[in-house]
């Protein structure tokens, strides 16, 4: 999105425009604050010593929850607008279609980079037995952290 965003103009918008970044920002804050309740809202499972069995989610679900947290992010926008140009010549034909272009290799990469390691970390958790408390205590972190980058993000300047 953000790809398509910078190559159409929509991010410069974002970049100048005080209410349009002001409205993504908060936004994105309120998702990743959502995301923090239910973390630290979680709950120790029971006694015994084996992980917990998570319920597979839906694939959709999947896909929506990374898409929000991506498009929300308006930092995101900014460096597309910021990083990319850099790399296309002023003189270029289309530039729109030159953003695309580096834009889908930087996607590309970062698809690589990612699916490697969510292989290796599903692997690396099919090993590990977690103690019940021990997950507890990540997602109490985990929901800490989120709290931290909500407010942090609520509260930035755009520069």
């Amino acid at each position: 999105m953000h790809i398509f965003a910078a190559a159409l103009g929509l991010s410069a918008i974002l970049a100048t425009s005080s209410a349009a970044f002001l409205v993504v920002k908060l936004v994105g804050a309120a998702y990743i604050l959502t995301m923090a309740v239910g973390l630290l809202r979680s709950r120790k499972a029971d006694g015994t010593t084996a992980a917990p069995v998570l319920p597979a989610l839906p694939y959709r679900r999947i896909f929506s929850q990374g898409f929000l947290t991506n498009v929300l992010n308006p930092k995101v926008a900014l460096f597309f607008l910021a990083f990319v140009p850099q790399f296309i010549d002023a003189h270029a034909p289309s530039t729109a279609l030159a953003f695309i272009v580096l834009g889908c290799i930087f996607n590309v990469n970062g698809m690589l980079w990612c699916g490697a390691l969510a292989l290796t970390t599903a692997r690396a958790s099919e090993r590990l037995k977690i103690n019940p408390a021990v997950s507890l205590w990540l997602k109490r972190v985990t929901g800490g952290l989120f709290v931290w980058l909500g407010v942090k993000l609520a509260l930035s300047e755009q520069h």
